[in-house]
């Protein structure tokens, strides 16, 4: 009968330590990668957020520029409304050219009443946009936080031979990474969060 070696336990441990250590060092990797994912969701929603307001910014100005110039139109109307009742006694054909130049000033004035309209709705829709990015920031903030302090818990865990810790590290990575996938998603609005 051929004798069977038991192995040493100090040597079991050893590797069983090793072990540990793979498996919280790979985890640890991913961590990182969520991380990487996350600070890049946020970069871009802010970038976004900003973008849209600028955009916003830009065609609010270009609608009051169309409220002036409409309102413009609509006093010279007046003003030539008002001259042709004072002057009744006028030629015909400088009353008809007073009409066609009111016909001119009314189409005008129509003109531009008509085209801030459009303008304000991209405005509006710039402004639901940015509101949009900027409600996604701070999930994406607080997913940044919650996978740095996994990574730091799953260092201690490596280095304290911890499994208490890379459970703790497990649920702030969980969590970073739940808060990320609603910043991309945006499928749950936590009230503290504001928008």
């Amino acid at each position: 009968m051929s004798e069977v070696e038991l192995p040493n336990p100090e040597e079991l441990e050893e590797i069983k330590g090793k072990a540990f250590t793979r498996h919280v060092a790979l985890t640890t990797a991913i961590f990182a990668v969520l991380l990487a994912i996350s600070s890049l969701g946020g970069s871009q929603a802010m970038k976004e957020m900003l973008l849209s307001q600028q955009q916003a910014s830009d065609q609010w100005a270009f609608y009051q520029a169309k409220v002036i110039r409409e309102h413009l139109y609509r006093g010279n109307k007046e003003r030539l409304e008002l001259d042709l009742l004072e002057k009744e006694s006028l030629k015909p054909e400088v009353k008809k050219r007073y009409e066609e130049r009111l016909k001119q000033l009314t189409a005008e004035e129509t003109r531009y009443a008509t085209d801030k309209q459009g303008i304000k709705e991209k405005a509006e829709h710039l402004e639901h946009e940015r509101d949009l990015y900027r409600g996604k920031d701070p999930y994406f903030e607080y997913a940044e936080v919650l996978l740095q302090i996994a990574i730091v818990l799953a260092s201690i865990a490596i280095l304290a031979h911890s499994r208490l810790m890379f459970g703790f590290s497990l649920v702030s990575a969980t969590l970073g990474a739940l808060m990320a996938a609603n910043g991309f998603l945006m499928l749950v609005r936590l009230p503290f969060f504001g928008h």
